[in-house]
């Protein structure tokens, strides 16, 4: 890669004990607050930069004593930190790549942590807000529009082995804005630099590049764990690319996702879910519609390759006793053959026949209704909710609702 990151590894810093890493020229670190997304970033600014602050041992793993980040960069060459803090500390960033991190709390004004390279200096100059004194983080003028804007700017410069780190590049931003800073941070990407950033906007996300994900979890033993799925085939990335718009692509930043066949039974489960005393946002499920059934196998197989928690609810689409046509049989085994068993609940025969809904017609409004005016929800939805609520809990961070 020419000088960039191509291997990271993170051990008894903060919240990550034991995390691997092996970015792209793009990599988003997606998960929950506290997840250990911006540990990830700090470690790597620390290793790489000589203006970051010392590891103390207010950051060293709870019940270890030392921090040791290397890291693997261009043609083999290996750097390292290795501390033992507040005594020891070993350091070899000869062959480091110039390093900008853009930490949140700085969004507002010099944008830019200090850094020492020269080309980074230079590249930190045109990210900063030319009256950057004045600018504020809730002024007309705010850094998130500096942030584009600068990003702009480097991507005419030229700048070519570049390593940016990138908290929440979405701060401050329209959704109009973080599409043009987006596509301002692949371009810097496809022209010699790396750009690694937490966000938790879909928006950053692209689902037709899964290897460009590193998907973020905090368990309450381990620390921080990290997984990096592999790529789609080709075939399944067009189609991902079509079919996850931004409210989908939601399915990456929940503890678990609810999979369903359309817009009726997004619109009808969160009743569910009140019915039965669970706050869905509380609770981190994402209820994903898939525009249709067969939509359904590519939904599971993207959760299945990201490690994402999940329940299917598909119609068996016939009557018990009868079979269902030859196409509805298809779906349904490709389904059962990819989720599996306890990951999935029929609906027999549909989703409208259990809320006893005779007309296809206002489909949407009329379970609408049916549900949020209706005592307990039938069985095959409360099964489903309370499947794939465990499967959030079991995240590590899922809590009870309020009495």
């Amino acid at each position: 890669m020419g000088g960039l990151i191509e291997r990271i590894s993170i051990h008894g810093y903060r919240a990550a004990r034991d995390v691997q890493l092996v970015p792209g020229r793009i990599c988003a670190l997606v998960g929950e607050a506290s997840s250990g997304k911006s540990t990830v970033l700090a470690a790597i600014w620390s290793l790489l930069e000589a203006a970051a602050p010392v590891p103390t041992s207010e950051d060293v793993s709870y019940g270890g004593a030392r921090i040791h980040i290397e890291a693997e960069v261009g043609d083999g060459e290996t750097i390292f930190l290795d501390a033992r803090p507040p005594g020891t500390l070993n350091l070899n960033r000869e062959a480091a790549p110039p390093t900008l991190f853009l930490p949140a709390y700085l969004r507002g004004t010099v944008v830019a942590a200090p850094t020492t390279a020269a080309d980074a200096v230079e590249a930190a100059a045109l990210l900063r807000p030319p009256d950057y004194h004045a600018a504020i983080p809730w002024g007309g003028g705010d850094g998130g529009l500096a942030v584009v804007t600068g990003m702009e700017r480097l991507c005419e410069s030229g700048y070519r082995g570049l390593v940016l780190l990138i908290e929440e590049p979405e701060l401050y931003l329209s959704p109009g804005a973080q599409r043009r800073l987006s596509r301002a941070l692949r371009r810097l990407s496809e022209s010699g630099n790396q750009v690694l950033y937490s966000t938790h906007t879909p928006a950053f996300l692209s689902v037709d590049r899964l290897d460009e994900l590193a998907l973020v979890r905090h368990d309450p033993t381990e620390g921080t764990r990290l997984m990096q799925p592999s790529p789609l085939p080709e075939e399944q990335s067009f189609r991902a690319l079509a079919e996850f718009d931004n409210e989908r692509a939601e399915i990456f930043l929940a503890r678990a996702a609810l999979l369903v066949e359309g817009r009726t039974e997004k619109l009808a489960f969160p009743f569910v879910f009140e019915a039965l005393g669970y706050d869905v946002d509380r609770e981190g499920v994402a209820v994903i519609e898939c525009g249709g059934k067969s939509n359904i196998p590519l939904f599971a197989r993207v959760c299945n390759e990201c490690g994402i928690p999940y329940v299917v609810v598909h119609d068996r689409d016939a009557p018990r006793g009868e079979q269902p046509n030859e196409s509805e049989q298809n779906v349904n085994a490709a389904i059962a053959a990819i989720a599996g068993r306890a990951r999935t609940v029929i609906v027999v025969p549909d989703f409208e026949g259990v809320l006893g809904l005779t007309k296809r017609n206002r489909k949407p409004e009329r379970a609408w209704r049916r549900l949020s005016e209706r005592g307990k929800p039938p069985v095959p939805f409360v099964r489903a909710v309370e499947r794939v609520v465990a499967a959030a809990r079991a995240q590590g961070d899922g809590e009870a609702p309020q009495a």
